[in-house]
Formats: structure tokens, C-alpha cells, sequence
């Protein structure tokens, strides 16, 4: 790893790792290097930060540079959840309720999105 910020666990025993100024690494229950989101989904990261996954396996991920929220699904393209109304979202988790909870440094707050 380079740089690792943020961790998280995974279905099935593995976790999910960010790493500063770079990527995004899914790793399985065995430690094994699983993928880089950037790699799998060619997505440019530009600071990536908190890291959490939600009840259906799909990743989220801060974007503390960009300023976004991106989901990943384990199919399919990567979605931007939040692409406005953020300073420097630094942490995410995700409510069994569907609740999205961001961490903004930038204005000293949690914001809840639904």
C-alpha cells in the first residue's frame, strides 16, 4: 500500500483500503489483493479518503480533492451520489436506512443525504 488512509470491511471477511493521493484496493479475507477501483472501473481518483461498504457489496468512497461521493457496485459503472455541497468530505458511512452520513473538515460537520 501507499500512503493508507482509510479502512473498511467487506462482505465475506475482506476489507477495503484508500490510499493517499492515489487509489482505492479490495482486498479478500485472506489478505489477497483483490482489485484497485481505479484499475477495474478506470476511474481517476484525486485524493481519496473514507471508505465504507453498504448492505448490497457496493463500495463508497470520498473524494476529499474532487469533493464527490462515488459508489461502486460490484457490476456496472461507478455513480456519483454527491457531486455538490461539499468542502472536504473526509469520511462516509452508510445507515441500513439508506442514510449516507459524510464527514465535511471543510465545514466542521456530518451531512446526512438520503
Amino acid at each position: 500500500l501507499q500512503g493508507p488512509r482509510y479502512v473498511s470491511p467487506a462482505p465475506k471477511g475482506g476489507f477495503v483500503v484508500s490510499e493517499e493521493c492515489g487509489d482505492v484496493k479490495v482486498f479478500t479475507s485472506s489478505r489477497k489483493l483483490l482489485c484497485s477501483l481505479s484499475s477495474k472501473y478506470g476511474h481517476q481518483f484525486g485524493n481519496p479518503a473514507g471508505v465504507c461498504v453498504d448492505v448490497e457489496g457496493s463500495i463508497l468512497v470520498a473524494d476529499e480533492q474532487r469533493r464527490t461521493i462515488h459508489l461502486f457496485p460490484e457490476h456496472g459503472a461507478p455513480v456519483c451520489l454527491v457531486s455538490m455541497g461539499l468542502q472536504r468530505p473526509v469520511n462516509v458511512t452508510c445507515s441500513t436506512f439508506g442514510h449516507l452520513f459524510v464527514a465535511d473538515a471543510g465545514e466542521n460537520c456530518v451531512k446526512v443525504f438520503k
